[in-house]
């Protein structure tokens, strides 16, 4: 009985518009009144928010917002578009390349798919419009090509699904996150290659290679934060909680440097990214305590028992598994969704010989589709937002990217190595 009132609690508050931090929080609090007495349901819940929060690794996701803040306001996402399009513009619909392999860019400096959605669809929007691109098209490009960034690391979604595992490594899943996110970066520019061949875009310039390597020298230091960052993690000179200050660090003295952003700039952003960090751990914190809530009632193996009773194989797991991580990510943002989830699937997966870091990185990838998906989708409405258009008129270029990203998301699943060859390569 208390499954049920945890789940149909938690379906009305977010029909009731409540905010989803509160909305998971409450719903833990009153399920377990029901298994408890309200006196000690009230400690219990506050203890678990509290120690969900006592956490080193946690400490990462602050700076890395900062830094990617910073970056967003530091004209680094000039410099990586001018880089790209050197590379990529010369292509039949160069731009909507362009655009892809900008926030593929970005998204891996910044960590942020809102960050790479907001930085490089306010650049490229303009640019796209000017050579006669379709306006909701080119939003719809940006919209699927920004979320690329939270498997191309560093991402700050990684490290919360680390937390939710029980500790899998950082370094690991950064490592198996980048051919996956450049994997998914191809076939979107596939799409964008068939769409421009069939509407007959412009074909740019062809760039010399000494334009290539000015534009390359000029996005080098950009570029050179993730070498700075992960290789720094993988070599074993810093934790990537360190990492994250040192990304800090970096983005300021780059930002400064461009003479992008002032010292007078410095207490908005700072403050912007509080802000953004004061959400993310009440969200972290609230999902604490329904992952305790949950275990307390059971769930996990409750949910292990029905897919057992489904199916004992593992690639039909999979697809079960796939099929309700899609359904969540289209109604719940993806941190609450990784903190929530992750306890549940990931003893099961386990138990079938999969990875954690494999897991973790079909898991991201999935509900980084829901991100571009109404009703809840924060890329999709940044996207919508910044190229000044309703949902409805970019959902139907918006339709083949997304299946797409599907066909990605199936292949990363079914196929293994495509995740596993880096980090078996480094030794995790």
């Amino acid at each position: 009985m208390e499954i049920y009132i945890l789940i149909i609690s938690f379906v009305v508050f977010l029909m009731l518009r409540v905010p989803i931090a509160y909305s998971i929080g409450l719903s833990a609090l009153i399920t377990l009144c029901f298994s408890i007495p309200s006196l000690a349901t009230f400690t219990v819940v506050a203890q678990r928010m509290a120690t969900g929060l006592d956490s080193f690794s946690l400490i990462a996701i602050p700076f890395f917002i900062f830094a990617g803040e910073l970056m967003n306001k530091g004209g680094i996402a000039k410099r990586l578009i001018d880089f790209a399009k050197s590379l990529v513009g010369s292509f039949p619909g160069g731009l909507a390349y362009v655009n892809i392999v900008a926030c593929m860019l970005f998204g891996a400096v910044s960590g942020s798919a809102v960050a790479a959605a907001s930085a490089i669809g306010g650049v490229m929007g303009k640019r796209m419009k000017k050579e006669g691109y379709d306006e909701a098209y080119s939003a719809a490009v940006n919209i699927t090509s920004s979320t690329t960034g939270l498997l191309i690391p560093p991402s700050n979604v990684l490290i919360v699904y680390s937390l939710a595992s029980g500790g899998t490594s950082i370094a690991a899943l950064f490592i198996a996150g980048y051919v996956p996110g450049f994997l998914i970066g191809f076939l979107l520019m596939l799409v964008a290659g068939i769409y421009a061949y069939k509407k007959k875009y412009p074909i740019g310039l062809k760039a010399k290679w000494y334009e290539i390597f000015k534009y390359f020298l000029r996005a080098l230091p950009s570029l050179f934060l993730l070498v700075v960052v992960v290789g720094g993690i993988v070599a074993g000179i810093f934790t990537a909680t360190e990492a994250s200050a040192i990304a800090v660090l970096y983005a300021l003295i780059l930002s400064l440097i461009y003479k992008e952003i002032t010292i007078n700039e410095l207490p908005e952003i700072i403050l912007k990214s509080a802000g953004t960090t004061a959400i993310v751990m009440l969200l972290v914190a609230a999902s604490m305590s329904m992952s305790w809530t949950m275990s307390y009632e059971n769930l996990p193996q409750a949910v292990t028992e029905l897919l057992m009773n489904v199916s004992d194989n593992k690639f039909v797991v999979l697809l079960v598994i796939n099929l309700i991580l899609l359904g969540v990510g289209i109604f719940m943002d993806i941190t609450p969704a990784v903190l929530i989830f992750t306890p549940i699937f990931l003893p099961i997966v386990t138990a079938l010989g999969i990875d954690p870091v494999h897991f973790g990185i079909i898991m991201i990838l999935n509900l980084s589709i829901g991100l571009c998906t109404p009703p809840v989708g924060s890329v999709l409405f940044v996207g919508c937002s910044v190229a000044n258009l309703s949902i409805s008129k970019v959902v139907k270029p918006l339709m083949p990217l997304f299946l797409v990203m599907i066909f990605g998301l199936l292949l990363i699943t079914y196929i293994p190595d495509i995740t596993m060859l880096l980090p078996k390569w480094f030794g995790f």
